[in-house]
C-alpha cells in the first residue's frame, strides 16, 4: 500500500474523507501533502479542524453515529466497541438522553468513545448536556479532534506512516 503522501488526490481525499466527513476539511488537508512526517500531518489537520466553519463542523457531524446506536462504518463501530452489550436499562437511558441533547444542542452527540463502555459515556452525556450551547459547541469540537487524530493514527498505521523524510517507512 503507498504511503498516505503517495497516495493520488482522490485517493488522498477518500481516505481522510473516511477519518472526518468534512469535505473541505479533507480537501485541505489533502492539499497540503507532501507531510514531513506522521506528527506534521496530525497537527496540520487538527488546524484546518479548528477552522472549520460551523456548517463544515456540521458536515463532519452527519459521518458519526448516535452513541449506541447500531454504527455503519468500521471506525465507529470499534469506537463504540465498548457499548455493545450494555445493561438495557443504561441503553435506553442513554437513548432518551441522545434524543433530548439533539433537541437541546441540534447535533449528535460526540465524543471520543474509544472502547468505553456504554455506562461511563452516559455519565458524560449528563454532564454535558447541562452545558450551554457555546461552550458544548467548544467540547464537541475537541472531542471531533481526539476522533480525527486516532482514526488518522489508525490510517498512517498500517502502511507504515511517514518516515522524516515523508516516504513510506
Amino acid at each position: 500500500m503507498p504511503s498516505f503522501n503517495e497516495l493520488t488526490e482522490r485517493q488522498a481525499i477518500s481516505t481522510l474523507y473516511a477519518c472526518c466527513s468534512s469535505t473541505i476539511w479533507a480537501i485541505r488537508v489533502a492539499a497540503a501533502r507532501p507531510f514531513s512526517d506522521d506528527e506534521a500531518l496530525l497537527e496540520y489537520a487538527d488546524l484546518i479542524l479548528a477552522e472549520l466553519s460551523e456548517g463544515d463542523l456540521d458536515e463532519a457531524l452527519s459521518g458519526h453515529p448516535r452513541i449506541g446506536d447500531r454504527a455503519d462504518n468500521p471506525s465507529s463501530a470499534r469506537e463504540q466497541s465498548g457499548v455493545t452489550g450494555a445493561d438495557a436499562a443504561v441503553l435506553a437511558e442513554l437513548k432518551e438522553l441522545n434524543a433530548a441533547y439533539e433537541d437541546r444542542f441540534g447535533h449528535v452527540y460526540l465524543v471520543f468513545a474509544n472502547g468505553r463502555p456504554a455506562a461511563e459515556l452516559l455519565a458524560i452525556l449528563k454532564e454535558r448536556i447541562r452545558n450551554d450551547p457555546a461552550t458544548e459547541r467548544r467540547v464537541m469540537r475537541a472531542e471531533l479532534a481526539k476522533i480525527n487524530r486516532s482514526r488518522l493514527i489508525r490510517m498512517l498505521t498500517p502502511a507504515g506512516g511517514l518516515n522524516e523524510e515523508g516516504a513510506a517507512s
